[in-house]
């Protein structure tokens, strides 16, 4: 789904993702792509950050409320904090306008692989850190036995964090192997969610115990003492 009230934006994107094979749903208002994700149920969406009407970052917490599916916030605001907001209010990534096609078909189809990875996982796993288990074959995150409300992104950054066993994780790795970008790409990314996945992980967020900063190099989780 592309939400997009640029027709000549519209159009170029609609094109190249009818080249890789997608089908297309078009949305001019966040309005009408609220109404329409309910018909179409789409895998991707794409959002513009400035919509006419229900602003692009509303509708992205607006669809994150009730759904995982990724989002990827298409915007010409490359400096802008709206872009971290995105990125905070549940979107998965994000490209600048003007995009190139490839990466912006690239980043889509790292999504979907990740979407594929959750759904079609079959393994029995628990993997843990102190009080906090993730259950691969669900893709669920618990706290000491309660569910975490976290996205897909965000289970698969904690996933990835977890997994290194306490080995500081870099940003450039992350974004690599997370959202899946060939060269280094934006670290506010990851900060942002490492911000928010300390919300719901520590017991406080502002004093983490679990997933600490190694300034200069990135992030490990911790198994307390």
């Amino acid at each position: 789904m592309v939400v997009e009230d640029d027709d000549a934006i519209r159009f170029v994107l609609r094109t190249n993702l009818e080249e890789e094979g997608y089908e297309v749903v078009e949305c001019v208002t966040g309005e009408q792509a609220l109404v329409l994700q309910q018909d179409f149920t789409p895998d991707v969406l794409l959002v513009d950050l400035r919509l006419p009407g229900i602003q692009g970052m509303d509708l992205v917490r607006s669809v994150r409320a009730t759904s995982n599916v990724p989002i990827i916030i298409v915007t010409a605001q490359i400096d802008s904090q709206d872009v971290i907001a995105g990125l905070g209010a549940g979107a998965d990534d994000y490209v600048t306008k003007p995009f190139v096609a490839k990466e912006l078909m690239a980043r889509i189809a790292t999504q979907l692989r990740r979407v594929g990875t959750e759904d079609n996982s079959s393994e029995t796993r628990v993997i843990t850190c102190g009080p906090i288990a993730l259950h691969e074959e669900t893709a669920e995150a618990f706290r000491s036995g309660t569910p975490l409300s976290i996205s897909r992104i965000e289970f698969f950054v904690l996933h990835e964090l977890i997994s290194a066993k306490g080995r500081v994780l870099s940003r450039d790795y992350l974004l690599r192997n997370v959202w899946g970008y060939k060269n280094a790409g934006d670290g506010r990314i990851v900060d942002n969610l490492i911000y928010r996945l300390r919300s719901k992980i520590e017991d406080d967020s502002s004093k983490p115990n679990l997933l600490l900063t190694v300034r200069g190099f990135g992030y490990r989780m911790k198994e307390p003492e």
